[in-house]
């Protein structure tokens, strides 16, 4: 089929997933059309760390999760916390992701995940070439650093997996990780150090990806909430929006913590829970700091971004909200002096804290894939901590699907219907 061929799509959903789905299918020829709820600058993909992760490899239902958990819902500062609520999705979503927090899960699920976020990596690569780099990618590796004996093991266990699976890990000492950071103390047992992981600037991707695509064509549909979906013999024939009726050969539904309401508007039932997370800038470091890092006991990232330090954590689950509960963000600054004991840092003004909210599927795995009932229709999303990581993996799949071709990454367990 020749580009002239090419028909058009709508996305619905302006994030990473829905933009880099927007640049592939433009380049292959599809008239695209990307309808979102904002003004495509203020989503999880802005505030988020950064990170480029293949060490991310285990699903966030993973042993041993529950009971820390538990533990961590009578601690106001806690990394973690699942607000109390009476909602029958609350507790569906809880029910499947506790029968899916088992070794068994990760063993089955790790290949997969890895593969996409190492098809996602080079395709960073590639963009930065496309797009001029213009989004700071560095491939410096992430430190995973540890204070305890416990945490030590869990680590050096993980990082072994990790090498089977062919990752670079390095496992350091003190004095080994203090030498990849000579310009800041550091409080730690050691580190693992992931070589094959990066890190970029959030904001300057998405602009760069804003701009790329509109040099394509691709049309931008701000401030357009998407009510409804026709459906006549087996496809989508017409989206309902607040900005009238709009039609296309393909729809795909990305839309990050919003995407299980939009795809039940379609009569799919795709779990989701949004994970409020936190973050905000700080120039205490004065461009110092030459690693991202994951401080693991804290659960807090730290990474180096435009000259300055993004610090980030917390994930509250619970319903859509946009308190800011000073609480978690006490517990993420607090967090900081532990490892890097020069800097104590202020309290961020409320104003200056960003807050996004992660789409969490229960098996902590993504949806990514053709409906099995709906001929026309792509699902893209549920990448909870991982929605940048894997956005190009996850845009040049929908590309490929699109366009009934093989895909660059086995999608089989990512089925958007394994819960229907």
């Amino acid at each position: 089929m020749s580009n002239l061929d090419k028909g058009s799509v709508i996305i619905v959903g302006g994030g990473i997933i829905g933009l880099t789905s927007a640049y592939y299918l433009a380049k292959g020829g599809w008239k695209v059309t990307v309808v979102d709820r904002d003004d495509f600058t203020d989503n999880c993909s802005y505030g988020n760390a950064g990170m480029i992760v293949p060490s991310h490899f285990t699903p966030l239902a993973a042993p041993g999760i529950i009971t820390q958990g538990i533990k961590w819902l009578f601690n106001s500062r806690s990394p973690f916390y699942v607000k109390p609520s009476p909602s029958l999705s609350l507790i569906s979503w809880g029910l499947k992701f506790i029968r899916h927090a088992n070794e068994q899960h990760v063993v089955r699920s790790a290949p997969d995940i890895l593969a996409l976020n190492n098809l996602s990596k080079d395709l960073y690569n590639e963009l930065a070439n496309e797009l001029g780099d213009e989004f700071g990618l560095e491939c410096r590796g992430i430190l995973m650093l540890f204070k305890t004996e416990k945490t030590a093991a869990e680590e050096v266990h993980l990082a072994e997996q990790a090498t089977a699976l062919g990752l670079d890990v390095g496992i350091l000492t003190h004095e080994q990780v203090q030498a990849l950071e000579p310009d800041v103390k550091l409080d730690v047992m050691g580190a693992t150090h992931y070589r094959s992981d990066a890190h970029l600037h959030p904001p300057a991707l998405m602009a760069s990806l804003i701009h790329r695509i509109k040099q394509l064509g691709v049309g931008l549909k701000s401030h357009t909430e998407v009510k409804g979906f026709e459906r006549n013999g087996g496809k989508i024939t017409k989206v309902i929006t607040t900005a009238g009726e709009l039609s296309a050969d393909v729809v795909v539904l990305t839309g990050g913590a919003w995407l299980g309401t939009l795809a039940k508007k379609t009569g799919l039932t795709v779990p989701l829970m949004p994970g409020k997370g936190y973050s905000f800038m700080t120039n205490a470091f004065e461009g110092k700091v030459r690693h991202p890092a994951l401080l693991l006991e804290a659960r807090v990232a730290l990474t180096p971004m435009g000259g300055k330090v993004r610090i980030g954590g917390t994930m509250e689950l619970a319903p859509v909200n946009h308190h800011v509960n000073m609480n978690r963000v006490a517990g993420i600054v607090g967090a900081i002096p532990d490892y890097y004991p020069e800097y104590r840092l202020p309290m961020p003004e409320k104003q200056a804290i960003w807050h996004g909210f992660r789409p969490c599927s229960p098996d902590g795995l993504p949806y990514i894939g053709h409906s099995s009932t709906i001929n026309n229709l792509i699902v893209a999303g549920g990448m909870g901590m991982m929605g940048l990581s894997l956005g190009p993996a996850a845009g040049k799949i929908v590309s490929e699907l699109a366009q009934g071709e093989k895909t660059s990454a086995d999608i089989r367990l990512f089925d958007p219907e394994r819960f229907n």
